[in-house]
């Protein structure tokens, strides 16, 4: 067996790394972290600002939400949510006589557990004319009401001046 010498420092490089490169020895294993408990009972209103006389998603849970719950506010009254994928849902409509103001929406489960968020009703606004951004219909006053009476009697006369034209007379004059 011959060796180089280019072959025998590798080889000794390799003798003195290897107490190096093996493993280190075993450790304790390390505890999985433990998930952070969130809360198990809770509820949500989406949107939580709302207008009366719109819908509004319940999404809430209790420890077992296998069982329907009840969620109670003066805003939609008591509503009972059922269960779906794991959780608690209901989609109640806020009556359209309640007040702008803060509500409070309250979970009472079966187990006695009860939860509360806050749900806001806002005024009904109605949505205003757009900008006046000059002629062509959106600017209103008395230019929007002008527009179609003003087209079509614009378009009668064009009719009457093209039927007259039709109508008269062509003199024909003789080549010479």
């Amino acid at each position: 067996m011959s060796v180089t010498r280019g072959g025998l420092a590798l080889s000794a490089a390799a003798l003195l790394a290897g107490p190096l490169l093996a493993a280190p020895a075993q450790a304790a294993p390390l505890a999985a972290p433990q998930p952070i408990p969130g809360p198990t009972v809770f509820v949500e209103v989406s949107p939580s600002t709302v207008e009366p006389g719109f819908l509004v998603g319940i999404k809430a849970s209790c420890k077992d939400n296998s069982i329907p719950a009840i969620v109670v506010s003066d805003a939609f009254g008591r509503v009972q949510v059922q269960p779906q994928r794991g959780l608690l849902t209901a989609a109640p409509m806020v009556r359209e006589r309640t007040r702008p103001g803060n509500y409070r929406v309250k979970l009472e489960c079966p187990d006695g557990e009860t939860a509360s968020t806050m749900l806001q009703v806002v005024k009904a606004v109605k949505p205003s004319r757009g900008p006046a951004t000059g002629f062509g219909g959106g600017a209103g006053g008395m230019t929007g009401g002008l527009l179609i009476p003003g087209g079509l009697a614009l378009t009668v006369v064009g009719l009457v001046v093209w039927v007259l034209a039709l109508r008269r007379p062509r003199t024909v004059r003789a080549r010479r």
